[in-house]
């Protein structure tokens, strides 16, 4: 017994180091947009935000995810999130002394966000290999994953609302860039270096650019990650729209209050959670398609709730519904990731998979930000709910997704 908690302590330290640093996310994503809307009022500049957010995340997993490969999985998350906790600390350092002008704001969201995409495809890459010496399936370490990603939402949201009604935006970011550090610190004591076995395989001469095209080529060549890269490129698009624009919106419209805006973010955390769960314990036994796709359709049912402009509780309760449906999406995506991508490859390839998911996402974001200035809340949300079904029932057209069934037989 001893002898396995050893070897499952690697695992407990990243997913650790995973929960610290997304609850540090998920306390700036509400502060840093809720920041902009009380001291400019404007839904185009809340936009730019995210917008500035995302397109350094997009650059940083794609451009990135090869230099993970050589620099080594456990060196690339330490250095990531020590540089991208600098930057973090920097807006309120300025925003408390000498002033934060709106361009500087952007700035520092852009390169916090570029330093930290190295980061997360880093521990994304490490858990395959920490997954099968501590003998868990993939299915479940996949799971595991993703519930701590929805519980730092589950955590960090309301947390953060909560923080910003008692202390302000700019000192919730101390703690952001405190998280950072700490994960930097787990991953430094507790994960094996694997750098070796990787850049072992991963080392065939060729330059950084030949290294990025590896990347895109797999991609290219495996019909069904090419299907799912580009249908959640553009739910995502849908997503970024919602989340970084018109939820903040609609809780300062309809709710009137950060702390409605961190319940809803956590009450989808904590059904995600919920859904992740189910998926860990039963995932193997389901099929992958009809699971998949029927998530997709349950999670976009809460754009059609909101259109309603229901009262607080309706809200929440539609939240953790279509969060259920929501949890077992990533880890089916990480499953096919973890099966189908050869080890030697998975820094290059996981950041050329999230940076084509994430290539829509700013433009998602802008579009929100003018769309509710131009016809309003409620017309923008029920835009996005009809896009967002017509792209989940597209799947089933689409034969690539009869992959997923036979995923488990495919060996790289």
């Amino acid at each position: 017994m001893a002898a396995a908690r050893r070897e499952r302590a690697p695992l407990i330290a990243l997913l650790g180091a995973n929960a610290l640093s997304m609850v540090g996310n998920q306390l700036a994503a509400v502060a840093i947009p809720w920041y902009v809307l009380v001291t400019t009022g404007s839904a185009v500049r809340t936009g730019l935000v995210g917008f500035a957010s995302i397109a350094a995340t997009i650059l940083a997993t794609f451009f990135g995810g090869a230099l993970v490969d050589r620099l080594g999985l456990k060196r690339a998350s330490i250095g990531a999130d020590l540089a991208s906790g600098l930057a973090v600390a920097l807006i309120p350092i300025l925003s408390l002394t000498v002033g934060l002008a709106f361009w500087q704001l952007l700035a520092l969201v852009f390169l916090g966000a570029l330093l930290d995409g190295p980061g997360t495809t880093a521990r994304s890459a490490l858990l395959p290999d920490l997954a099968e010496a501590g003998g868990l399936r993939l299915e479940r370490a996949s799971a595991a994953t993703q519930i701590v990603e929805r519980s730092s939402r589950l955590i960090g949201a309301p947390l953060a609302g909560l923080l910003i009604a008692l202390i302000g935006p700019e000192r919730v970011l101390w703690l952001d860039a405190a998280t950072f550090a700490v994960s930097a610190a787990a991953v430094a004591v507790a994960v094996p270096a694997r750098r070796a076995a990787v850049r072992g395989e991963a080392a065939t001469g060729g330059s950084y650019f030949d290294d990025l095209l590896d990347g895109l080529r797999f991609i290219r060549r495996d019909r069904l990650i090419l299907a799912i890269v580009l249908t959640v490129m553009l739910t995502n698009l849908l997503d970024a729209a919602f989340a970084g624009v018109i939820l903040p919106v609609f809780a300062q419209r309809v709710l009137g209050s950060a702390v409605g805006f961190g319940l809803l973010v956590g009450a989808s955390g904590g059904g995600a959670v919920l859904g992740a769960l189910l998926y860990g314990a039963l995932g193997h036994r389901l099929p992958r398609r009809a699971t998949f796709i029927g998530a997709f359709v349950l999670a976009g049912l809460n754009f059609w709730v909101l259109a309603l402009f229901p009262p607080l509780a309706v809200a929440l309760a539609s939240a953790v519904l279509t969060g259920i449906g929501a949890g077992p999406l990533n880890p089916i995506i990480g499953v096919v990731k973890y099966e189908r991508v050869p080890a030697a490859l998975r820094g290059r390839v996981f950041g050329a998979i999230t940076a084509g998911a994430f290539v829509a996402m700013p433009l998602g974001v802008l579009l929100g930000g003018f769309l509710l200035e131009w016809i309003g809340l409620r017309p923008t949300i029920l835009g996005v709910a009809a896009c967002y079904l017509a792209v989940t029932f597209g799947m089933l057209a689409m034969p690539a997704f009869r992959d997923l069934d036979a995923v488990g037989d495919h060996h790289p």
